[in-house]
Protein backbone atom coordinates (compact mmCIF):
# COMPACT_ATOMS: atom_id res chain seq x y z
CA UNK A 1 0.00 0.00 0.00
CA UNK A 2 1.42 3.49 -1.26
CA UNK A 3 0.74 6.53 0.54
CA UNK A 4 1.99 9.98 -0.97
CA UNK A 5 4.52 9.53 -3.93
CA UNK A 6 5.62 6.68 -5.54
CA UNK A 7 8.89 4.37 -5.37
CA UNK A 8 10.79 3.26 -8.37
CA UNK A 9 13.24 -0.34 -8.45
CA UNK A 10 16.00 -0.84 -10.80
CA UNK A 11 15.36 -3.48 -13.39
CA UNK A 12 17.47 -6.67 -13.15
CA UNK A 13 20.36 -6.03 -15.99
CA UNK A 14 20.68 -2.66 -15.48
CA UNK A 15 23.91 -2.33 -14.34
CA UNK A 16 25.05 -2.19 -10.42
CA UNK A 17 25.04 -0.05 -7.63
CA UNK A 18 21.91 2.90 -7.03
CA UNK A 19 20.59 5.24 -9.01
CA UNK A 20 19.96 8.91 -7.99
CA UNK A 21 17.40 11.44 -9.34
CA UNK A 22 18.76 13.13 -12.15
CA UNK A 23 21.69 11.28 -12.77
CA UNK A 24 23.15 8.73 -15.03
CA UNK A 25 25.24 5.52 -14.62
CA UNK A 26 27.80 4.03 -17.56
CA UNK A 27 28.53 5.83 -20.93
CA UNK A 28 25.28 6.40 -23.21
CA UNK A 29 22.94 5.54 -20.72
CA UNK A 30 20.20 8.59 -20.69
CA UNK A 31 17.63 9.07 -17.52
CA UNK A 32 14.24 8.15 -18.36
CA UNK A 33 12.07 11.19 -18.84
CA UNK A 34 8.94 11.19 -16.40
CA UNK A 35 5.45 10.73 -17.64
CA UNK A 36 2.64 12.61 -16.53
CA UNK A 37 -0.37 11.11 -14.24
CA UNK A 38 -2.70 10.26 -16.03
CA UNK A 39 -5.42 12.16 -15.74
CA UNK A 40 -8.79 10.89 -14.06
CA UNK A 41 -11.93 10.66 -15.85
CA UNK A 42 -15.45 12.11 -15.64
CA UNK A 43 -18.09 10.20 -15.95
CA UNK A 44 -20.53 11.62 -18.36
CA UNK A 45 -23.65 13.47 -16.67
CA UNK A 46 -21.78 15.53 -13.91
CA UNK A 47 -20.25 18.56 -13.61
CA UNK A 48 -17.04 19.12 -14.49
CA UNK A 49 -16.50 21.75 -11.79
CA UNK A 50 -17.66 19.42 -9.66
CA UNK A 51 -15.30 16.63 -9.87
CA UNK A 52 -12.18 19.06 -10.00
CA UNK A 53 -11.69 17.39 -6.64
CA UNK A 54 -10.65 13.91 -8.17
CA UNK A 55 -8.79 15.18 -11.90
CA UNK A 56 -6.30 17.40 -9.95
CA UNK A 57 -5.83 14.92 -7.17
CA UNK A 58 -2.41 13.73 -6.97
CA UNK A 59 -1.06 10.30 -8.55
CA UNK A 60 -0.45 7.05 -6.61
CA UNK A 61 -2.68 8.34 -3.18
CA UNK A 62 -3.62 6.47 -0.40
CA UNK A 63 -6.62 4.37 -0.35
CA UNK A 64 -8.33 6.49 2.32
CA UNK A 65 -7.41 9.58 0.38
CA UNK A 66 -8.16 8.11 -2.97
CA UNK A 67 -11.90 7.38 -2.11
CA UNK A 68 -12.79 10.55 -0.29
CA UNK A 69 -11.15 12.72 -3.02
CA UNK A 70 -13.24 11.07 -5.79
CA UNK A 71 -16.54 10.65 -3.54
CA UNK A 72 -16.25 14.33 -2.48
CA UNK A 73 -15.04 15.24 -6.23
CA UNK A 74 -18.28 14.07 -7.57
CA UNK A 75 -20.29 16.25 -4.82
CA UNK A 76 -21.59 13.31 -2.28
CA UNK A 77 -20.94 12.96 1.29
CA UNK A 78 -18.73 10.32 2.50
CA UNK A 79 -20.03 8.24 5.45
CA UNK A 80 -17.79 5.44 5.97
CA UNK A 81 -15.03 3.54 4.50
CA UNK A 82 -14.33 -0.32 5.43
CA UNK A 83 -11.71 -2.97 4.41
CA UNK A 84 -13.63 -6.11 5.49
CA UNK A 85 -12.41 -9.91 4.87
CA UNK A 86 -11.61 -11.66 1.11
CA UNK A 87 -10.86 -8.27 -0.35
CA UNK A 88 -14.21 -6.36 0.15
CA UNK A 89 -14.00 -2.70 0.17
CA UNK A 90 -17.03 -1.03 1.46
CA UNK A 91 -18.09 2.35 0.85
CA UNK A 92 -20.84 3.91 1.89
CA UNK A 93 -22.22 7.16 0.56
CA UNK A 94 -25.04 9.95 1.10
CA UNK A 95 -26.41 13.50 -0.51
CA UNK A 96 -25.90 16.71 0.54
CA UNK A 97 -29.25 18.06 1.54
CA UNK A 98 -30.57 20.81 -1.04
CA UNK A 99 -28.19 19.98 -3.49
CA UNK A 100 -29.83 18.74 -7.12
CA UNK A 101 -28.15 15.12 -8.38
CA UNK A 102 -28.98 13.60 -11.68
CA UNK A 103 -27.60 14.36 -15.59
CA UNK A 104 -28.69 17.44 -17.03
CA UNK A 105 -31.75 16.16 -18.39
CA UNK A 106 -32.84 14.42 -15.54
CA UNK A 107 -32.44 16.47 -12.54
CA UNK A 108 -32.86 14.60 -9.12
CA UNK A 109 -33.55 16.55 -5.88
CA UNK A 110 -34.15 14.09 -4.23
CA UNK A 111 -33.14 13.67 -0.55
CA UNK A 112 -31.97 9.81 -0.53
CA UNK A 113 -29.23 7.51 -2.39
CA UNK A 114 -30.42 5.97 -5.37
CA UNK A 115 -29.04 2.87 -7.50
CA UNK A 116 -27.94 4.95 -10.06
CA UNK A 117 -26.04 7.37 -7.64
CA UNK A 118 -24.47 3.99 -6.17
CA UNK A 119 -23.03 2.68 -9.88
CA UNK A 120 -21.71 6.28 -10.91
CA UNK A 121 -19.30 6.37 -8.00
CA UNK A 122 -19.26 2.74 -8.52
CA UNK A 123 -17.49 3.23 -12.34
CA UNK A 124 -15.20 6.58 -11.00
CA UNK A 125 -13.59 4.60 -8.01
CA UNK A 126 -13.14 1.48 -9.91
CA UNK A 127 -11.40 3.74 -12.26
CA UNK A 128 -8.86 5.92 -9.37
CA UNK A 129 -8.41 2.45 -7.54
CA UNK A 130 -7.00 1.42 -10.77
CA UNK A 131 -4.98 4.32 -12.09
CA UNK A 132 -3.59 4.53 -7.86
CA UNK A 133 -2.40 1.45 -8.23
CA UNK A 134 -5.28 0.36 -5.43
CA UNK A 135 -5.91 -3.83 -4.95
CA UNK A 136 -9.23 -4.62 -3.78
CA UNK A 137 -11.13 -7.92 -4.18
CA UNK A 138 -14.72 -6.53 -4.38
CA UNK A 139 -16.30 -3.24 -4.03
CA UNK A 140 -19.26 -2.28 -2.50
CA UNK A 141 -20.86 1.12 -2.74
CA UNK A 142 -24.07 1.91 -0.99
CA UNK A 143 -26.20 4.47 0.73
CA UNK A 144 -26.04 4.84 4.89
CA UNK A 145 -29.54 3.22 5.34
CA UNK A 146 -32.38 4.89 8.00
CA UNK A 147 -29.95 4.45 10.89
CA UNK A 148 -26.87 6.74 9.18
CA UNK A 149 -23.98 6.92 11.47
CA UNK A 150 -23.01 10.09 12.51
CA UNK A 151 -19.44 10.09 12.77
CA UNK A 152 -18.04 14.15 12.57
CA UNK A 153 -19.33 17.47 13.25
CA UNK A 154 -20.66 18.16 10.37
CA UNK A 155 -23.26 14.72 10.83
CA UNK A 156 -24.25 16.19 14.33
CA UNK A 157 -25.10 19.68 13.00
CA UNK A 158 -26.46 18.34 9.68
CA UNK A 159 -29.46 16.00 11.64
CA UNK A 160 -29.63 18.23 14.91
CA UNK A 161 -33.36 18.14 16.14
CA UNK A 162 -34.00 14.65 14.80
CA UNK A 163 -33.88 11.28 17.20
CA UNK A 164 -30.40 9.85 17.76
CA UNK A 165 -29.38 6.84 19.58
CA UNK A 166 -25.74 7.63 21.29
CA UNK A 167 -23.57 4.60 22.84
CA UNK A 168 -20.98 6.18 25.00
CA UNK A 169 -17.52 5.49 25.83
CA UNK A 170 -18.00 5.13 29.23
CA UNK A 171 -21.20 4.91 31.57
CA UNK A 172 -22.90 7.49 33.20
CA UNK A 173 -25.59 7.36 35.71
CA UNK A 174 -24.67 3.61 35.20
CA UNK A 175 -25.45 3.44 31.38
CA UNK A 176 -23.96 3.66 28.09
CA UNK A 177 -27.10 3.83 25.66
CA UNK A 178 -29.07 6.79 25.36
CA UNK A 179 -31.62 7.78 22.97
CA UNK A 180 -33.45 10.86 22.49
CA UNK A 181 -33.63 14.02 20.14
CA UNK A 182 -30.20 15.01 19.43
CA UNK A 183 -29.74 19.34 20.00
CA UNK A 184 -26.47 21.59 19.63
CA UNK A 185 -24.53 22.94 22.61
CA UNK A 186 -23.96 26.21 24.16
CA UNK A 187 -19.54 25.68 22.77
CA UNK A 188 -18.74 24.32 19.89
CA UNK A 189 -18.08 20.92 19.62
CA UNK A 190 -20.55 20.35 22.03
CA UNK A 191 -24.03 18.98 21.65
CA UNK A 192 -27.24 18.10 23.89
CA UNK A 193 -29.75 15.13 23.90
CA UNK A 194 -33.05 15.44 25.20
CA UNK A 195 -34.60 12.66 26.59
CA UNK A 196 -37.80 11.75 29.01
CA UNK A 197 -37.71 10.51 32.22
CA UNK A 198 -40.88 9.14 33.33
CA UNK A 199 -43.00 12.34 32.75
CA UNK A 200 -39.78 14.90 32.60
CA UNK A 201 -38.04 15.97 30.23
CA UNK A 202 -34.10 16.00 30.90
CA UNK A 203 -30.91 16.69 28.83
CA UNK A 204 -27.65 15.11 28.44
CA UNK A 205 -24.66 17.33 27.18
CA UNK A 206 -21.50 15.38 25.51
CA UNK A 207 -19.03 15.68 23.10
CA UNK A 208 -17.67 13.81 20.37
CA UNK A 209 -14.62 12.46 22.59
CA UNK A 210 -17.25 10.91 24.97
CA UNK A 211 -19.30 8.66 21.95
CA UNK A 212 -18.62 5.43 20.51
CA UNK A 213 -21.46 4.75 18.42
CA UNK A 214 -24.51 7.19 17.24
CA UNK A 215 -27.11 6.04 14.42
CA UNK A 216 -30.17 7.79 13.66
CA UNK A 217 -33.16 6.35 14.15
CA UNK A 218 -35.11 4.60 11.94
CA UNK A 219 -38.49 6.19 12.07
CA UNK A 220 -40.10 5.71 8.61
CA UNK A 221 -42.80 8.67 9.44
CA UNK A 222 -39.90 10.88 11.11
CA UNK A 223 -39.73 14.01 8.90
CA UNK A 224 -37.76 13.76 5.95
CA UNK A 225 -37.76 10.04 5.99
CA UNK A 226 -40.85 8.50 5.01
CA UNK A 227 -40.15 9.38 1.32
CA UNK A 228 -37.30 6.82 1.58
CA UNK A 229 -39.57 3.96 2.31
CA UNK A 230 -41.98 4.89 0.07
CA UNK A 231 -39.53 5.22 -2.97
CA UNK A 232 -36.42 2.73 -1.97
CA UNK A 233 -38.46 0.93 0.06
CA UNK A 234 -37.30 -0.45 3.86
CA UNK A 235 -33.72 -1.76 2.35
CA UNK A 236 -30.70 0.39 1.15
CA UNK A 237 -29.52 1.25 -2.19
CA UNK A 238 -26.35 -1.03 -3.12
CA UNK A 239 -23.95 -1.67 -5.86
CA UNK A 240 -21.49 -4.71 -5.52
CA UNK A 241 -18.49 -4.76 -8.07
CA UNK A 242 -16.79 -8.53 -8.13
CA UNK A 243 -13.48 -9.02 -8.26
CA UNK A 244 -13.43 -9.80 -12.52
CA UNK A 245 -14.23 -5.79 -12.97
CA UNK A 246 -16.35 -4.89 -16.37
CA UNK A 247 -15.22 -3.24 -18.94
CA UNK A 248 -15.63 0.82 -18.79
CA UNK A 249 -18.51 0.72 -21.26
CA UNK A 250 -20.21 -2.20 -18.95
CA UNK A 251 -22.61 -1.31 -16.22
CA UNK A 252 -22.11 -2.88 -13.08
CA UNK A 253 -24.51 -5.37 -11.52
CA UNK A 254 -26.99 -3.68 -8.96
CA UNK A 255 -29.53 -5.11 -6.17
CA UNK A 256 -31.50 -3.99 -3.74
CA UNK A 257 -30.86 -5.09 -0.21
Amino acid sequence: MRTGGSTRKAKPGTGHGSTRSGSTQGAGRRAAPSRAPKPARVLPGFDAAAADGVADAPARQGWQQAIASTVQGLGYDLVDVERAGRGLLRVTIDRFPGRVYGTPGAPDSGEFITVEDCEAVTRQLQYVLEVEGLDYARLEVSSPGLDRPLRHDADYRRFAGQAVKVTLREPFEGRKHWEGVLGLGAADGAYTLMFKKGTDEQQLGFVLAEVREARLVPVVDFKGRKAREATAGPTDATTNESATRPAPDTAPETTKG
